[in-house]
């Protein structure tokens, strides 16, 4: 799925329900998580050092950061078209709800749904816009690995 049709601006309201689908696939391998780590400082041992967690990890290897598995599913509100063409400004407004049900280990497929929640006016120009996206492995398509419930401002 997609952006629906006559999806501006002006129409948000009109499409609260509306299920973008899934984004592409994406590797959650070791480099990726490294990175992350790197560039956020959050080097756990279980993120970062495969042999340690091949030894003392239950799952037996390194795990992908909540906050990696959180900011690709930002990432696929874009990718899937969720902010109509015609917003001038789309910013991060925050958080209401989120939840990593399972860890997502290194090597992992991920992909992410999104469903359009609710718009809520906020003045001349401006919207809120919830947004549900759920993550999944392909590996266990019936098993989400994240839920999260996020909040943009919208302006028009």
């Amino acid at each position: 799925m997609s952006a629906p049709l006559d999806y501006r601006v002006a129409t948000l309201a009109d499409h609260v329900g509306h299920d973008f689908g899934a984004s592409q696939p994406a590797l959650l391998d070791q480099a990726r998580i490294s990175l992350f780590a790197e560039c956020t400082g959050d080097r756990q041992w279980i993120h970062v050092d495969v042999d340690r967690a091949r030894r003392e990890s239950p799952i037996g290897t390194t795990i992908a950061h909540g906050a990696l598995l959180l900011s690709m599913a930002v990432g696929a509100q874009f990718e899937l078209g969720v902010y109509p063409g015609d917003a001038k400004q789309v910013l991060n407004y925050g958080f209401d709800r989120v939840r990593f049900l399972a860890p997502v280990p290194a090597g992992s497929v991920l992909t992410v749904r999104v469903e359009l929640k609710g718009v809520e006016p906020k003045g001349e120009g401006r919207w809120i816009v919830r947004l549900a996206s759920t993550a999944y492995t392909v590996a266990e398509p019936q098993r989400p690995v994240l839920v999260a419930e996020s909040l943009a401002m919208v302006v028009a």
